[in-house]
């Protein structure tokens, strides 16, 4: 069969075929009604080629994935179920219609499994490799809304799932590629089975798409919440903006994959740091009253609870094992 090109169709006829078989009908005006007394919030994201991601070893499929659940990541962190989702894509000369029909899966992947009833794409030309804009709108209830809390001082802060893998499998896939351009031998294939926990926490991050529903069904509402994709540290420091308190985070409470901290001595990388500084982890970060610590210890066994909301003047802190407390500063994810 031959290969499709974009020579083959124009802009209408490829976009219908995308969505042709996709589940989700193409719309002319991607938009809800929320239920009465529900509120609309929404999310947005912009990923760059050679910024965000690397085609060299992203796959095209787990890109598509990955940027729906950046977007509905930030949906779940408002305490709101997904409804619409857009996609922009700006598509340089090297990516023709056969790599947009392989990203293109990945994000219906993802809009199913994130329950999206809506979905829009655009296309449009792009001077310079590959730029993704995703952006959502979800649905929050009205009685969540209004039983969310203001934040105090104690109120538990926890995380979905283990922090700072993303960033360590970015680094592997890294060294890997400076290697490859070393000896430009195609015949020779690394071999990171052993890494694949790392890498796949990098390349296809899972979010709890059920966490919104399973916290309203047990009566806990957060007073606040975050999509951690920026490093810890960044998420903590919008916590401290946001609540007008301070935080404390336990670093023996931050919670790692596997190997974490055998891989990071073999390059050189504090998993604490990668935890707090490193970045796509793509995991819900949620403030829980001290009222409501119990019965989410119980019922919520699948998230850490790594630290706890302070006085305002504490400030975003970070505590180490023998209980000295340093300042937290959002660097961002360096992605030399």
């Amino acid at each position: 069969m031959a290969e499709e090109s974009f020579k083959d169709y124009g802009k209408e006829e490829a976009l219908s075929l995308l969505f042709e078989g996709s589940g989700f009908a193409r719309a002319s005006n991607p938009s809800f009604e929320p239920a009465p007394g529900n509120v609309v919030v929404s999310a947005g994201r912009l990923f760059v080629e050679g910024i965000d991601f690397d085609l060299t070893y992203f796959p095209l499929k787990h890109l598509g994935y990955k940027c729906v659940c950046a977007a509905a990541g930030e949906i779940y962190a408002s305490m709101a179920r997904p409804r619409v989702l857009s996609l922009r894509l700006g598509l340089s000369a090297k990516l023709d219609f056969g790599h947009v029909r392989e990203l293109w899966s990945g994000v219906v992947t993802a809009a199913k499994e994130h329950g999206f009833k809506t979905l829009d794409l655009d296309l449009a030309p792009s001077p310079n490799g590959l730029t993704i804009s995703v952006s959502a709108v979800g649905e929050e209830t009205g009685l969540t809304k209004g039983r969310r809390v203001k934040a105090r001082s104690k109120d538990l802060v926890c995380v979905s799932g283990s922090l700072g893998a993303a960033y360590l499998g970015q680094q592997i896939l890294e060294r890997e590629k400076r290697s490859f351009e070393k000896t430009k031998d195609d015949s020779s294939q690394p071999d990171l089975e052993k890494y694949k926990m790392l890498i796949g926490s990098y390349l296809k991050p899972e979010i709890p798409s059920g966490a919104v529903a399973r916290l309203e069904e047990a009566g806990i509402y957060p007073s606040h919440g975050y999509l951690v994709s920026h490093g810890l540290s960044d998420a903590l420091k919008r916590l401290v903006r946001d609540s007008g308190l301070g935080v404390k985070v336990y670093a023996d409470k931050i919670p790692f994959e596997g190997n974490s901290f055998a891989y990071g001595k073999e390059m050189d990388i504090d998993p604490v740091s990668a935890a707090m500084n490193g970045g796509d982890d793509f995991r819900l970060l949620f403030v829980i009253p001290i009222l409501s610590a119990e019965k989410f210890r119980r019922e919520f066994q699948t998230f850490d609870i790594i630290g706890h909301m302070a006085q305002p003047e504490v400030g975003a802190v970070l505590v180490t094992p023998d209980g000295v407390e340093l300042p937290v500063k959002a660097q961002g994810w360096n992605n030399e």
